[in-house]
């Protein structure tokens, strides 16, 4: 409990214990009424002072209409009318469901301050031979920092010396640690657990990500859904008019009586009307609403889903069509060259050289495994005009020569007659000098869950799933099959794979939704024209983050439908309190009105109800797999 929390409880006891002591009193000696209104005032303003001044404060500025407007007027109305122990009691029990809600609340943003702890206080820098500690802000690109165990990674990096274990569950969700070697790209928020490292700067602190991450979270609540936005608008309206009914309520039966000759019984039906007002309080839909949405987002984000808003969230649910890249998000996009056909006149070596050089510039997953292949030093010095032409592949000049290296596209792009290899896998063809020099086979590993996940989304009610690749036909054909893909489209460009997704966007119904599953850069324009982006591979592509909708830290698919299952649980959790909140105010507010009720039941149907939808808000929090 905080310190606040921790006040008001002692304030509830105290003024539960004063009650107690003053309704034995009572019974026991005989006081005078004035006597009894100043006993009760006394536990009344222990337990009300804080909502009398609210309320005051609020009218002042014009907003009239709130719980706090209502339980002032409910309380003192009551008071007024000789009803000392149920005016105090409504107090009481609003601030016991007052405290039960903060208490929620801070269980659900457990988990984001959790997440909020990733943030690194410092830096350690290197001056003159001694370890400086400075702000993160002020370190530049390119500048060695060390990172001692225990401590926080402050900003992206590679490791220049030293091997350790990273602790990067903040980041990804996962527990279990991985091993990173000189040479390794780290990210910030990670924890250094085993062994001092130097690391070299990639990034500005303001573009690392775990800034990018606190940014997604921080922002997050501005984003609401439509049933958030619903119940705001509800209540704004709604108050009013309970409180206008509750007026009417007090005033007209006691005149239309009167008109007829019978006792207008004015007193109880300002009672009736002020136990109208303490049923009306719309406290639980206005409060378990958006902590249902709160702690969906922190579930998710315990389990590293980053979800930027509770519109997204909401989304997720509606899913019934999901479009993947390959590269990447089905699979791991660590490639490997399985073969090498050079062509008449050229050897397996110098194919393999030049396809490196081309390639020297990109860190594309292909690039790597070409330069890894190739396995010796590059010297840049002799390679220079490179220019990448978008889903076909790279040109430039090495060494007096110029070379292409890409696909069959490029290979008629550029007119060069090509012998076409059919053996699965991409395929990246070379030329020198215009002519054909071979062909490089490189596979890619097919990630561990990808089919599980794919099962898991069609078990979870997808209609359709969509592979969309710029790989050759027989590799994502390949795919496609081993992990149950419905539909393939091979060989795209990046506008091609935009056009795919309208098409699909066009055949869907409107409350059917699209998600679209990337992690690169080239992605970026897809997951923004989805219904819904989620990002694989968030930790390694800036402007899939950007573009995203949800952020997924791990490269592992089979978190979608975990994603899923936390919109799903969270709607049912929103649907239940909206329907068992309405419900039972209204039965309430009919018997209130009829003067079947008393304030007792109000309580019940105020506080009772807000603390029982709380506690169902708070099952959003915790989801299993």
């Amino acid at each position: 409990m905080t310190k606040k929390q921790k006040n008001v409880l002692n304030r509830i006891i105290i003024a539960i214990v004063l009650l107690i002591v003053i309704t034995v009193f009572k019974t026991i000696v005989p006081v005078p009424g004035y006597v009894e209104f100043i006993l009760y005032l006394i536990p009344y303003f222990v337990i009300g002072h804080d909502i009398l001044r609210k309320s005051i404060k609020n009218i002042s500025h014009g907003q009239v209409f709130d719980e706090n407007f209502l339980m002032a007027v409910a309380t003192i109305g009551a008071m007024c009318l000789g009803e000392y122990l149920e005016g105090s009691a409504v107090m009481v029990f609003y601030q016991i469901g007052e405290l039960f809600q903060s208490i929620a609340v801070g269980k659900s943003r457990k988990n984001i301050a959790a997440l909020m702890d990733i943030r690194p206080d410092y830096a350690n820098i290197m001056v003159d031979g001694e370890i400086e500690e400075v702000d993160p802000d002020d370190v530049e690109i390119g500048r060695e920092i060390i990172v001692n165990p225990g401590e926080k990674v402050p900003i992206d990096g590679i490791i220049v010396e030293g091997d350790t274990t990273l602790n990067t569950s903040a980041l990804t969700g996962e527990s279990v640690p991985r091993n990173a070697h000189c040479g390794d790209e780290i990210y910030s928020g990670s924890i250094n657990m085993t062994a001092r490292i130097t690391v070299k700067t990639t990034k500005e602190f303001g573009e690392s990500t775990v800034s990018k991450i606190l940014d997604l979270v921080e922002n997050s609540s501005m984003k609401k859904s439509k049933t958030e936005n619903f119940i705001t608008k509800f209540a704004k309206y709604y108050t009013p008019v309970v409180c206008y009914s509750a007026l009417a309520l007090a005033i007209i039966p006691p005149i239309v009586l009167t008109f007829m000759g019978q006792p207008a019984h004015v007193g109880d039906w300002i009672f009736r009307a002020l136990t109208f007002l303490v049923i009306s309080c719309p406290c639980a839909l206005v409060i378990s609403i958006p902590l249902s949405f709160f702690g969906g987002i922190g579930c998710a984000s315990k389990n590293g889903i980053l979800v930027k808003g509770s519109n997204y969230l909401e989304t997720l649910s509606d899913v019934k069509y999901f479009v993947f890249d390959k590269t990447g998000t089905l699979t791991k996009g660590v490639f490997e060259v399985t073969d090498v056909v050079p062509a008449e006149g050229f050897d397996k070596d110098h194919l393999l050289e030049y396809a490196a050089y081309a390639e020297s510039a990109s860190t594309h997953p292909i690039s790597v495994s070409l330069k890894k292949a190739y396995n010796q030093k590059i010297d840049n010095t002799l390679v220079d005009h490179i220019q990448e032409i978008a889903g076909h592949g790279v040109e430039a000049d090495y060494n007096g020569h110029h070379i292409l290296a890409g696909n069959a596209k490029l290979m008629k792009l550029k007119g060069i007659g090509y012998s076409a290899y059919t053996k699965a896998g991409t395929l990246v063809y070379v030329a020198v000098d215009d002519k054909y020099a071979g062909c490089i086979v490189i596979s890619d590993i097919i990630k561990d869950h990808a089919k599980e996940a794919i099962s898991g989304l069609k078990s979870l009610g997808a209609k359709e799933t969509v592979m969309l690749t710029g790989d050759s036909a027989s590799t994502a054909e390949l795919v496609a099959k081993t992990i149950g893909i419905d539909t393939v489209h091979s060989e795209l460009l990046p506008a091609d794979k935009v056009e795919e997704v309208e098409k699909l966007l066009a055949k869907k119904s409107d409350k059917e939704k699209l998600a679209f599953v990337g992690d690169g850069i080239n992605d970026a324009p897809v997951l923004s024209r989805a219904d819904i982006g989620i990002a694989m591979g968030g930790l390694g592509s800036d402007a899939a983050i950007e573009a995203a909708d949800v952020v997924l830290m791990d490269d592992d698919p089979l978190k979608i439908s975990l994603a899923m299952k936390i919109s799903t649980k969270t709607l049912r959790i929103v649907k239940q309190n909206i329907v068992f909140a309405l419900a039972v105010k209204f039965i309430c507010l009919v018997l209130g009105a009829l003067g079947i009720a008393n304030m007792w039941l109000a309580i019940f149907a105020d506080v009772g109800v807000m603390i029982l939808a709380v506690m169902n808000a708070t099952r959003a929090l915790t989801i299993h797999n």
